[in-house]
């Protein structure tokens, strides 16, 4: 029995220590993206389709919808990519192929938090 609680307690501290290291990773990659995103020499890449795009997006993006992405990694290698849509699931999708594809690409999440970013001051 001491042991089976024993067992019960490492699980659980295992398990609190992990989402602590998540939460920290977390909170860095947000500065990161906050840095990235003001930056000039960032790509900044809208997944979503070319009419979504054309009704708006953040200032000085680029539109390579998620069908496109995998097709066009190849001219943002060696650039830093910054990509978001309107939900951030499509962005999650476009940064998982441009990793494979050897691309330094960070998630932006949504159309609302890059702009929310480009308006800080």
């Amino acid at each position: 029995m001491k042991i089976f609680l024993f067992g019960i307690i490492l699980a659980a501290f295992f398990s609190l220590n992990a989402c602590k290291t998540a939460s920290v990773q977390q909170n860095v990659s947000k500065t990161d993206i906050k840095e990235l995103v003001k930056n000039s020499e960032t790509v900044l890449v809208d997944v979503r389709i070319p009419e979504q795009y054309a009704e708006g997006t953040a200032r000085d993006a680029i539109n390579i919808p998620l069908a496109e992405i995998q097709n066009k990694a190849e001219s943002l290698k060696g650039k830093k990519v910054v990509v978001f849509c309107n939900k951030g699931i499509q962005a999650d999708d476009a940064v998982e192929i441009l990793k494979k594809n050897g691309v330094e690409v960070y998630d932006g999440k949504t159309l609302d938090n890059i702009k929310a970013i480009q308006n800080l001051k």
